[in-house]
């Protein structure tokens, strides 16, 4: 899968935040400048980069992650309610010097290229977890542990990885 990204970003640093290729993410949108940044967003390609802020707030981390705005609900009171899918992990290169409220960066998917990569990882992916899900079986079997397994087999994958941990 060969996806054109872009390599100027709009990004929102957030602390405490992580986010991940193949996961989505809602924000809460309320301040300003991350109002205007959406916006911008909306307008243009959806996509904009999601990345940890260090302690003292103006210092971000070197890595972060594109995201695509995929849902976005504008509230009574002027907020935005925004569902962004992640799509890479990126690096920073280097901070745009720019006129707008947020901030934006030059930014390489090089190192996180395998993140694109789709059918035979999820493949390969799909039959480790098969397997791990069997094992667990017999680990619960053996330790006296109950679990609903009919109900279990019900849930997407995000799901029995979340409820097994």
């Amino acid at each position: 899968m060969k996806l054109n990204l872009p390599n100027t970003i709009p990004v929102f640093p957030l602390s405490g935040v992580i986010f991940f290729p193949k996961t989505s993410l809602p924000l809460n949108i309320f301040e300003q400048r991350y109002l205007t940044l959406i916006n911008d967003c909306i307008k243009s390609n959806k996509y904009m980069g999601m990345i940890q802020s260090k302690k003292n707030m103006s210092d971000v981390y070197s890595v972060g992650c594109l995201g695509k705005i995929t849902e976005y609900k504008k509230t009574k009171d002027g907020r935005l309610l925004v569902n962004l899918t992640g799509i890479s992990r990126f690096e920073i290169n280097t901070e745009i010097n720019n006129d707008k409220i947020y901030r934006e960066f030059e930014v390489s998917y090089e190192k996180f290229s395998g993140d694109l990569i789709e059918e035979k990882k999820e493949t390969l992916m799909e039959e480790k977890i098969a397997d791990i899900f069997q094992k667990t079986k017999i680990f619960f079997k053996k330790n006296g542990l109950l679990l609903n397994w009919n109900e279990f087999e019900k849930l997407d994958q995000d799901q029995k990885i979340n409820t097994l941990a």
